[in-house]
């Protein structure tokens, strides 16, 4: 299916600790909690590493800073998570999680879209 993915940014007045712990520990399993509403097959976190690394990669490659993770959600298929994000429930569910997400992303700063994975 089309994955779901999300590159967030913290809000500028967070620390990256700060960040991580609320997602971790407050957002994700709620999220997990509730997935099944809206037909979650998988979710994971990717938390961006504080290390001189990630500067070099940037540097030598004239890019942007990086974001502080990657949220990635599997669903059956597309068909499915617009049936499911249409249903009272999944709306409900919706609204719930981008309010909490106002919490700890800064939504100017992120980005969300469907994506397909193509392997070799």
């Amino acid at each position: 299916m089309i994955k779901f993915v999300m590159c967030l940014t913290r809000h500028p007045d967070m620390a990256r600790e700060d960040f991580r712990d609320y997602w971790i520990n407050s957002h994700g399993p709620f999220f997990m909690k509730n997935a099944a509403v809206i037909g979650v097959r998988k979710y994971v976190q990717s938390h961006t590493l504080d290390t001189p690394l990630n500067e070099g990669l940037r540097v030598s490659r004239g890019m942007m800073p990086e974001y502080d993770g990657i949220a990635e959600v599997w669903f059956d298929s597309a068909e499915a998570l617009m049936t499911a994000m249409g249903s009272e429930e999944g709306q409900k569910l919706s609204e719930y999680l981008l309010e909490d997400e106002k919490n700890f992303i800064d939504h100017s700063r992120s980005a969300a879209f469907i994506v397909e994975e193509i392997g070799f």
